[in-house]
């Protein structure tokens, strides 16, 4: 991030732009929907700027700028069209200590205009580092298309409404109240016209005023594989309400960016034959936070009633007599399988799979080796690298064909996701080889559709 984004107070702010032609009247149209004092120098402005200034809607000095008109102006505008002429403006309001925008000149700007959604005092920016503009447009479309022209009315009464929301609990309670209004009660409100917005908004306070803590509760959402995309709505709204997030080690950083920014975010990370979080510290984690009230997010890599341990959870949730319910996520064998252009059952090969994990609490997990060996059987074994030469044994031992096809998805659905095609003879040796560092499920019967091209396909032998 090259820029940060702020908004900057104009009430009674000096503003200066530095040009009469199309640039300066594309600027002035948004700067005008400020409160801030604009003055123009132009000598030669067009008419629309001229018949604003009669307005006095702005102040135009019909002549080019010079040394100290700058003074006291927070923001500079250069619009004139002129590079050279940019150039010497820009240096005379940065003299006098204002902040400087060049238009169409990122590089000797010090801040950008991003594309603006407004529904005052609701205030959406746009930007995009200057880099796409055109992006940045449909964005702001899309966007006026989705918030009703009432968002404006209900935000500035609900501005003056918010010493009397304090009547309610700091948090959640009032939480509750606002998104009972923003959502519900202000539009419903709002069609009836402006007058009966605020009589609604007493009504609803003295309605939440009456009404019972919601008691805690604990939601076992399952994060998906790591692409954002990939989460469900239901998921997403659960971050959305969430005070706690209570999430695991492959929780990807853009879906904990969908978490609130008030929420607490507790890392419980575990790591097979590494460090880990004990089971009994995050039981306790989800009682302790249940309890004080808090609408509880325990995030789940993949879907968390695959290899999730979540029985423990829900039993100690349970016992503390804390409410909870589930939230499915797509578990990774799903996005790895699309990754390969394949399915994990087919008619005339296989009429089941099988989900397996690599190891337990006791080390290497143990299967039925000698189903598993099979032709055709196929197995989506998880969190299987470092049990990768146990697997191997064990199958071959019960007459598994060495050349059995083995897949490899690292990183399944994100942008770092590779695919590794081996067989069952070489897997060892090729896990080894690929060093891999992310997250890995390994596929036993199934070789990456040959016309498949959504994602690199890495064959053995490049690792030999």
């Amino acid at each position: 991030m090259d820029h940060f984004p702020i908004f900057v107070a104009t009430n009674s702010a000096r503003i200066i732009v530095s040009g009469g032609g199309d640039a300066a009247l594309a600027k002035l149209r948004l700067l005008m929907k400020t409160s801030a004092r604009i003055t123009v120098f132009a000598a030669d402005a067009a008419p629309e700027i001229a018949g604003w200034a009669a307005e006095g809607k702005l102040t135009l000095i019909p002549r080019a700028m010079d040394h100290g008109d700058a003074v006291c102006a927070r923001l500079f505008y250069g619009a004139n069209e002129d590079e050279a002429e940019d150039a010497r403006t820009a240096e005379l309001a940065r003299a006098c200590g204002a902040l400087i925008n060049i238009v169409d000149n990122l590089g000797d700007s010090q801040f950008i205009t991003p594309a603006i959604v407004d529904r005052d005092p609701v205030t959406i920016a746009i930007g995009t580092e200057g880099a796409a503009p055109v992006l940045a447009r449909a964005i702001k479309a899309d966007l006026e298309e989705r918030l009703p022209q009432s968002l404006g009315m209900l935000a500035r009464i609900g501005k003056t409404f918010r010493r009397a929301s304090y009547a309610l609990p700091f948090g959640r309670a009032r939480r509750d109240f606002w998104r009972d209004y923003y959502f519900n009660a202000g539009p419903k409100a709002a069609t009836e016209g402006e007058a009966a917005v605020r009589p609604a908004l007493d009504t609803l306070l003295a309605d939440h005023l009456n009404r019972e803590a919601r008691a805690g509760h604990v939601a076992f959402v399952g994060g998906g594989p790591g692409d954002p995309e990939l989460l469900t709505l239901k998921a997403r709204r659960a971050l959305d309400e969430a005070d706690v997030v209570i999430y695991d080690r492959l929780i990807t950083p853009e879906i904990l960016e969908l978490a609130r920014r008030e929420a607490v975010m507790i890392d419980v990370g575990k790591e097979g034959f590494g460090p880990s979080t004990p089971q009994e510290r995050i039981n306790a984690l989800l009682v302790e936070h249940g309890q004080s009230g808090a609408q509880v997010v325990r995030l789940k890599s993949g879907d968390a009633t695959v290899f999730g341990r979540l029985d423990e959870e829900i039993e100690a949730v349970e016992e503390a007599g804390i409410g909870w319910h589930i939230v499915p996520g797509i578990t990774s064998a799903s996005a790895a399988v699309a990754a390969i252009g394949q399915s994990l059952t087919r008619r005339g090969r296989n009429a089941s799979v099988r989900f397996l994990t690599g190891h337990d609490t006791k080390g290497f997990a143990d299967h039925d080796w000698k189903a598993l060996a099979r032709p055709g059987e196929v197995a989506a074994i998880y969190m299987g690298k470092r049990s990768a030469r146990f697997i191997q044994g064990r199958l071959l031992m019960h007459g598994c064909d060495r050349q059995t096809p083995v897949t490899l998805i690292e990183n399944a659905s994100r942008a770092d996701q590779r695919v590794i095609e081996t067989t069952l003879d070489a897997l060892p040796a090729t896990l080894e080889a690929a060093q891999l560092g992310g997250p890995a499920l390994t596929f036993l019967g199934l070789a990456p559709r040959a016309a498949v091209a959504l994602a690199p396909t890495i064959p053995a032998q490049e690792f030999a």
